[in-house]
């Protein structure tokens, strides 16, 4: 490994390391073209992380874009197999604006998709392989669990608006208390209605301590299902001993008209915004034509520019 440091970066050596963790788990790797056409890109724009894209004219006048999210392109090429699984992993570039210099900017990232059927088996094996990912990386490590389906519940069952839904989802984003309680007197909320909205947004912390807490917001068939569903996942995380690192909160929401069901954020210490996030995301799928669902996340590896090189086995 020493040997290794010397001609590798610290994103190439992390990379290589999650691959064989991917690959010693049952995942196959997945190559692409380094390009799609634009228009994969034109029609799920809201799907990505930013709407800058590079593109240039192919040889026959095709519109193409260096592809700047991976997912996308392994949905739009991979054979539809709802009765069945598909497990890949991948290493590839992605090109995005950067945040800090609003450039573009090429992108090391590695993760790993699971396409097909998906039960609560497939979703506890992806979340205890991001958390494993994380602790390759660093032992300091948090990875924050949330159920889409819990929030989705307790708004409909509260008939809040579209717009109104919208404008939680981006205050439970962002834990702004204040922004949500106000969405709930818009939408002429009870105090009672109005208190569980806020108890959401605050809700933060270890499994014991918020299962509990959940019990007060089963107030329709469709929580309780989502409820069920996480309290039996954490139980199976429980039994793989990646359990003490979790938490469950619900900031991370991804859009709504993509994702569906358990949602995931991992965050390391010294790092400020999350470097692995992603969820379970049937909506895009079939918004692309498939019938199965999916789950899966992406490591950014950019951000381990901001850490000390330590990797698993070196002391």
């Amino acid at each position: 490994m020493k040997d290794l440091l010397k001609v590798l970066s610290r994103e190439e050596i992390t990379a290589l390391s999650l691959c064989f963790l991917y690959q010693e788990n049952g995942y196959s790797k997945y190559r692409m073209s380094k390009f799609e056409e634009y228009d994969l890109y034109v029609k799920n724009k809201d799907f990505l992380v930013s709407e800058n894209v590079i593109t240039f004219n192919d040889t026959d006048g095709k519109l193409l874009a260096l592809k700047p999210d991976v997912t996308l392109s392994i949905i739009k090429n991979s054979k539809d197999m709802p009765d069945g699984q598909m497990k890949v992993y991948y290493n590839e570039n992605v090109y995005r604006v950067s945040k800090g210099t609003r450039s573009f900017k090429e992108i090391m990232q590695v993760g790993l998709e699971c396409l097909g059927r998906i039960d609560d088996k497939a979703v506890t094996e992806v979340l205890c392989l991001a958390s494993k990912s994380l602790d390759l990386i660093s032992k300091e490590n948090v990875l924050e669990i949330s159920h889409l389906g819990i929030v989705s519940g307790v708004l409909k069952a509260f008939n809040v608006s579209a717009e109104g839904c919208k404008e939680i989802f981006k205050y439970l984003g962002e834990k702004n208390v204040q922004g949500a309680s106000e969405v709930c007197v818009n939408e002429g909320l009870s105090q009672e209605k109005q208190t569980l909205i806020k108890k959401l947004v605050n809700i933060y912390g270890s499994p014991e301590n918020v299962l509990p807490e959940l019990e007060a917001f089963k107030i329709s068939d469709q929580v309780i299902e989502a409820i069920n569903q996480l309290s039996t996942i954490l139980k199976e995380l429980k039994a793989m001993g990646v359990y003490d690192r979790i938490c469950i909160g619900f900031s991370v929401v991804n859009d709504m008209n993509y994702y569906n069901g358990l949602a995931f954020k991992g965050f390391i210490e010294g790092v400020p915004t999350g470097i692995l996030s992603d969820g379970q995301y049937d909506r895009l799928m079939s918004k692309m034509g498939k019938k199965s669902q999916a789950i899966g996340f992406a490591v950014y590896l950019d951000e381990l520019s901001k850490l000390p090189l330590t990797l698993k086995g070196e002391e």
